[in-house]
């Protein structure tokens, strides 16, 4: 298929395995159990629902989930034409999804193995408060990005409750505050579209906080985003970069041509 072209992505052809590591680094085991206890279950399923309205239809469209986005990426499996998941070295990664294929892809998210123009909906999730320079992985989203494609962002919100813990993986790394998050995809060709907040309830894994998360939500929603956890944005690529890309300069060290010496003799002792 054109515009898709994976590099060394770190699958075989029979099983497509993960073959770079040969085991999961902390970080990713710890996304895996934080999304298979009850608190992680709900929080997947709030936010999931934020994302899929946000991403509308997208029968027919290459879909990439960067980050740790797989377990928001299986609504997108049967509409969509392709659907990878992109996983930062640092981070590890899971094979996903459990049936058929695997569809992750253990790369550098400044230096994603895809061809220009190759995306036309990016979901960002546990992905943009661990990036060291977000100004860059801002250019190489805009280069992979399809002219008027979509970019969908999941941050932890600056103030809120889920940022100051943490004991949930939205507590660790840069949170973002609205305008720093809006001030970031407008300077590199990303006009925000849409806003969402989610995650009102509090983050503990408490009888009374899991039994009543709908009340949650309903209840200190009336309070605007003071009390939600995340916020997500939906954003789309404008047709020329603000800022182009860093150009990488290799550096050359000049090593003098210099002919074998021989050994000297040493001056006599008077």
């Amino acid at each position: 298929m054109t515009g898709w072209k994976l590099g060394s992505a770190h699958l075989d052809d029979k099983h497509h395995r993960i073959t770079q590591t040969g085991a999961m680094a902390q970080d990713v085991q710890r996304l895996i159990d934080f999304y298979k206890s009850p608190l992680g279950r709900i929080a997947r399923a709030l936010v999931r629902e934020q994302i899929m309205t946000l991403a509308g239809n997208i029968a027919g469209s290459r879909v990439l989930g960067l980050g740790f986005a797989s377990p928001y990426l299986r609504f997108a499996l049967e509409p969509a034409e392709r659907v990878l998941a992109f996983m930062p070295a640092r981070q590890g990664a899971s094979s996903w999804p459990r049936e058929g294929p695997s569809r992750t892809v253990l790369c550098d998210p400044l230096e994603m193995p895809l061809t220009d123009a190759a995306i036309d909906l990016t979901i960002a999730v546990h992905a943009f408060e661990h990036i060291a320079d977000a100004e860059e992985l801002m250019r190489e989203l805009w280069r992979i990005s399809a002219p008027n494609a979509r970019l969908i962002v999941v941050v932890p919100r600056r103030r809120g409750m889920w940022a100051q813990r943490d004991n949930t993986p939205f507590g660790t790394g840069n949170p973002f505050s609205g305008p720093q998050l809006e001030k970031l995809l407008r300077d590199h060709s990303f006009t925000p579209e849409a806003w969402r907040d989610a995650l009102f309830l509090p983050p503990f894994q408490s009888g009374i906080v899991l039994k009543s998360t709908r009340l949650f939500e309903r209840s200190l929603r009336v309070f605007g985003p003071t009390f939600a956890g995340v916020t997500i944005v939906r954003a789309r690529k404008e047709a020329f970069p603000a800022v182009p890309r860093r150009t990488r300069i290799e550096r050359y060290i000049r090593v003098p041509d210099l002919a074998p010496q021989t050994i000297m003799e040493a001056p006599p002792r008077f």
